[in-house]
Formats: structure tokens, sequence, C-alpha cells
């Protein structure tokens, strides 16, 4: 039981660092929508990792999105989708790993 309590802890521990993933990327979605409102050089190397690394995503939003103009609300719309994993499946799944890990170890 013990050997299956440790794997439960250590898939916590990767649950707890996709969670943390997600963190950095919504800081990078920050960066994007701030270099969005100011005149930044597009070949500049941070700028055009911070465009390559959140279009993708801000893309596939924008295609189910009705058209706001010169609004965009996507970025909006991914930080409520980067939440709600974060808290519904990140942190359940780590509480669940966590409590089924740690009751494994003690029954073992």
């Amino acid at each position: 039981m013990i050997l299956f309590g440790n794997i439960f802890l250590a898939l916590a521990k990767i649950v707890e660092l996709a969670d943390g993933l997600l963190t950095i990327y919504k800081y990078v979605l920050l960066a994007s929508v701030i270099i969005s409102w100011v005149n930044a050089d597009p070949y500049n190397p941070i700028v055009n990792f911070i465009y390559r690394a959140t279009e993708p995503l801000l893309r596939r939003i924008r295609r189910h999105m009705p058209d706001t103009g010169m609004l965009d609300l996507s970025p909006l719309v991914a930080f409520a989708l980067i939440y709600v994993v974060q808290i519904v499946v990140f942190s359940t799944a780590y509480h669940y790993l966590t409590a089924t890990g740690m009751a494994l170890k003690l029954r073992g």
C-alpha cells in the first residue's frame, strides 16, 4: 500500500507542477495584453515569444466569439478558462490525490 500511496503523492506533485505552469502562462497572457496596448517592436525576441505562446489559444477563442470590433475580449475568456481549470480540475485532483496517497501510506 505504501507504493500506491507514493504513486498518488507523485501524481499530486505533477498536478501541482501543471498548476504552476498555468500560473506562469497567465503572466505571459497578461504580458500579451499589455504589449497589445503599446506599440511594441514585433521583431523583438521577447515580444515574438509572447505572441507565439499566446496567439494559438486566443485565436481559437476568437473563432467562437462574436465580433466586438476593436475590443478583444478573448484574453478575458482565456483567463476565466484557466481559472476554472486551476480551481475545478487541478485543485480537486490535488486534494484527492494527496488525501488518498496519505491514507494508503498510513494503511500500509
